[in-house]
C-alpha cells in the first residue's frame, strides 16, 4: 500500500463513500457486437488513458474505489499500472493492486483499492479454481473487533467455481464482524453461491440491487457492494457508464460508532 508524504489528520469517520468499477483495462464497450468488430482495441493502448481520465474526474466524491480488471502494466495499458495512475490522477493517499493473471506482455489482470483512510493491513489472497488467475485483495481499517475488513474481488464465470471461491472468502470473514465484500461477482444476488455466503456470514443481501451489465443496455445484478449486519447502507446506485462493459456501482454507508478508523479526508 503506498502513501503520498502529505501530512495525515486523525479522526473517525461516520460513513463511507464506497465505489465499485471493473474497467476492463481502460476499455468501453457500447454494443455486444463491438467485442468482436473492436477486439484489436482490448489488446491496444488506444483511447483507454482517456478513458482512465474521464473516470479519474469521478472518483474524487468517494473514499474507498474497488477495481477489477485494472491493468498493472502490459502491451493493452501501454505498460501504465492502471491503479497507481487513477489514485494519483484522483488524489488518493493510498493505493494497492493485486495482480492475478498475466498473458505475457498483452496483458496484466489486477484488483486494485484506492484509500483515503490509511489502512492497518493489506494482504493478497489468490482464489482457488482450476484456472488460475484470481483472488481477493484483503484490507483491515483499525484493530480487533472494532475494525473495518474490506475484500475485493472479481469471482469466475462457472457457478462451480464461483461456489468454491466464495466459500474460501467465507472463510477469510470468520472473526471479523464489520465487513465489505465488493466486486464483480459475476452471479445475482438470488444465486445459490451468494444464499449460501449469507447464510453462513453476516454480510447482508440487498433488497434492490441495481442492474450493471450490460453497462449499455443493463438488465442483470452482477456488481456488488456487499455489507455486514453492523453496517447500514444507506444509498446503492449506478454511475454513468465511462468505461468497461458494465456499469459502476456506488454506496453510502454508514458506520457503527464503535469502529475506530483513521481518516484521512480533507476537513469539509
Amino acid at each position: 500500500m503506498n502513501q503520498d508524504p502529505a501530512s495525515i489528520a486523525e479522526a473517525t469517520p461516520t460513513t463511507l463513500r464506497v465505489l465499485s468499477c471493473n474497467i476492463l483495462a481502460g476499455g468501453s464497450v457500447k454494443r455486444y457486437r463491438e467485442y468482436v468488430t473492436q477486439s484489436w482495441k482490448h489488446v491496444l493502448p488506444t483511447g483507454k488513458r482517456a478513458n482512465l481520465d474521464g473516470l479519474a474526474g469521478m472518483l474524487g466524491d468517494f473514499d474507498l474505489v474497488a477495481l477489477q480488471e485494472a491493468d498493472s502494466g502490459s502491451l493493452r495499458s501501454g505498460f501504465l499500472n492502471q491503479t497507481e495512475y487513477l489514485a494519483e490522477s484522483a488524489g488518493f493517499p493510498y493505493w494497492s493492486h493485486q495482480p492475478n493473471r498475466k498473458v505475457a506482455k498483452v496483458a496484466a489482470s489486477s484488483n486494485g483499492l484506492l484509500s483515503r483512510l490509511k489502512p492497518d493491513e493489506v494482504l493478497d489472497y489468490p482464489l482457488p479454481g482450476r484456472i488460475r488467475g484470481r483472488g481477493v485483495l484483503w484490507a483491515r481499517y483499525g484493530k480487533g473487533e472494532q475494525s473495518l475488513v474490506v475484500l475485493v474481488a472479481h469471482l469466475a464465470l462457472g457457478p462451480q467455481a464461483r461456489a468454491h471461491q466464495l466459500g474460501y472468502i467465507t472463510e477469510l470473514l470468520e472473526g471479523h464482524p464489520n465487513a465489505l465484500l465488493i466486486g464483480d461477482l459475476n452471479t445475482p444476488i438470488e444465486s445459490p453461491e451468494l444464499r449460501s455466503l449469507f447464510a453462513r456470514t453476516s454480510l447482508q443481501a440487498p433488497t434492490q440491487p441495481p442492474k450493471t451489465f450490460p453497462s449499455w443496455a443493463p438488465n442483470r445484478a452482477i456488481d456488488h457492494i456487499l455489507a455486514s449486519s453492523s453496517l447500514k447502507v444507506d444509498e446503492l446506485r449506478t454511475l454513468p457508464h465511462l468505461v468497461s462493459d458494465h456499469l459502476p456501482i456506488a454506496a453510502t454507508i454508514s458506520l457503527p460508532s464503535a469502529l475506530k478508523l483513521s481518516d484521512s479526508r480533507p476537513a469539509s
